[in-house]
């Protein structure tokens, strides 16, 4: 199988269903779901669905458990749609990016603060030898004669 028919495939399920979340599921506990990216395996047998739900730590619970319960149809309305002869099994994976994307912005936000700190610093700082520790050429030549 070539890697252009995986990222094919990949792509029409996450659309698939993706439309189908935003025309709604039945399930109350469906929160705000986005699906984020789709792998699928060499053989095409099995689609892990990354997804993200914005909301509480509660909503993305009910979510998951939501997505769960409709793999099963989920899967056959991507089969109907698909027309392949075996349609791959779903798994969904809840997709850590925006808990990721929070971290990186501490760790930015820290930086700055550190750089800040060290070019306070470095506005009142000494040199501990001459400003220009490096010898001139003509220094050189003059000293020799």
């Amino acid at each position: 199988m070539s890697n252009e028919r995986q990222a094919r495939l990949a792509d029409r399920i996450r659309v698939l269903i993706a439309e189908r979340i935003e025309k709604g599921l039945r399930d109350p506990r469906l929160g705000f779901v986005t699906i984020t990216d789709v792998r699928v395996t060499g053989d095409l047998q099995h689609a892990s669905v990354f997804y993200t739900v914005y909301g509480t730590d509660q909503e993305r619970a009910d979510s998951a458990l939501a997505l769960k319960a409709a793999t099963g149809m989920l899967r056959s309305e991507v089969g109907k749609k698909l027309g392949v002869r075996l349609t791959p099994s779903l798994e969904f994976i809840p997709d850590g990016i925006p808990e990721n994307a929070g971290h990186i912005e501490d760790l930015l936000r820290e930086a700055r603060e550190r750089d800040a700190s060290v070019a306070g610093l470095s506005a009142s700082a000494n040199y501990a030898g001459e400003a220009d520790p490096y010898r001139k050429p003509r220094e050189d030549e003059a000293d020799e004669d």
